[in-house]
């Protein structure tokens, strides 16, 4: 089986994604946007621009350092926005993407196209917070879909009630797991540890649960960035694995999986990735599984197959063992770099180091039994 672990699918991004305020879905799109690191062009002739009409920079990983900017979505998988006297574009989606939703139809037929059996989707709020909608996309396609659940990160310490209550609602409509985004924190002022004494009615509910819990730590933004006026370090990420290590030994029975890998762009050196021994310390003597997703994180930076990272795939695999390490895309939006085809041949093909055996599982074997599959 073909199992891709990270997909998306987004209701429409004009609207309002499940948020109370019709105006919030945008906001978390802007702050999105602000913060990647795909280039802003100016319309007109398609300079180079940056970012600073969306965002004070000093402050961007806060949803109150936006700026007044006619931000929005532009079609063709583009955002635009203005500094008052020029207009700029940020290409996040492929130019192929004319619509600003993405259902399960389009994702299926993609898979079909590339020869991926079963997907599991993904969230962030930037691309809406209903539950309903993922659930619903499951619903259409139960033999090719799984889903994750979701529940603002910013309401999770607050309001552990309403939180838990949603978490379960979300979980009884089919959906296998929560999602959970520390950066979101960030947005809303608290740069805190997510594993602190106000989160544990939380955490603990949902380690009563017994469902597995995906952790994305920060691909665009790093925690610690909410410091003013630096940008993410690799110190910010081993601060985060701490945390992680301290979550997983107080929650030791609950399965985690690093989502996006080991925010890769921090270990490039040269024509190659090396890792330092601390970013294991979350996968010693746990219950813990890994994300393969390079192209999305390095996609515009080293062409396919990049063998640059084929090493590191085996070494990852010798690390935790195939049966702790799965497969992802981030499809569609990896397409702006990549195609699906090209994301499952740079396993399947090009990491020609791995056995069949371990091979089978990154590509599938893993996600599968993880989620009950088959």
């Amino acid at each position: 089986m073909i199992f891709d672990g990270h997909a998306y699918c987004w209701p429409d991004l004009t609207g309002d994604g499940g948020f109370d305020d019709p105006n919030a879905l945008r906001r978390h799109l802007q702050s999105a946007i602000a913060n990647h690191h795909q280039p802003a062009l100016r319309v007109r002739d398609r300079a180079r621009g940056d970012n600073s009409a969306l965002a004070d920079l000093s402050r961007r990983t806060r949803l109150d350092a936006l700026k007044e900017a006619d931000f929005g979505w532009a079609g063709n998988g583009r955002f635009e926005w203005s500094d008052g006297e020029e207009t700029y574009f940020k290409q996040y989606f492929a130019p192929s993407m004319r619509e600003p939703s993405y259902g399960p139809d389009s994702l299926v037929a993609e898979m079909d196209y590339a020869g991926v059996d079963m997907a599991l989707l993904h969230r962030t709020p930037y691309l809406g917070i209903d539950n309903d909608f993922i659930a619903d996309s499951v619903s259409r396609f139960p033999d090719r879909l799984k889903g994750l659940a979701h529940v603002p990160e910013w309401r999770a310490a607050p309001d552990p009630d309403r939180s838990l209550a949603e978490l379960e609602r979300a979980i009884g409509m089919g959906l296998s797991g929560l999602h959970f985004l520390p950066p979101q924190l960030n947005l809303y002022g608290d740069s805190g540890a997510w594993d602190r004494p106000e989160f544990h009615p939380f955490w603990d509910g949902v380690a009563s649960l017994d469902i597995p819990v995906f952790i994305s730590m920060g691909q665009m933004m790093n925690r610690g960035a909410s410091r003013e006026g630096l940008d993410p370090d690799p110190e910010d990420f081993r601060d985060e694995l701490r945390t992680l290590r301290r979550w997983i030994d107080r929650y030791p029975d609950v399965t985690v999986v690093v989502t996006h890998g080991l925010n890769w762009r921090f270990f490039m050196e040269n024509d190659r990735l090396v890792l330092p021994e601390w970013v294991w310390e979350p996968f010693k003597d746990s219950n813990t599984y890994l994300q393969l997703l390079f192209p999305i994180a390095l996609g515009a930076i080293w062409d396919y197959p990049m063998p640059q990272a084929q090493p590191t795939v085996v070494e990852i695999v010798d690390r935790l063992g195939a049966g702790r390490v799965m497969w992802g895309t981030d499809m569609p939006i990896v397409a702006r770099a990549w195609t699906y085809q090209q994301n499952l041949d740079f396993i399947r093909v090009h990491c020609d180091e791995l056995s069949d055996a371990d091979r089978a599982a990154v590509l599938g074997g893993t996600a599968a039994g993880l989620l009950g599959v088959g």
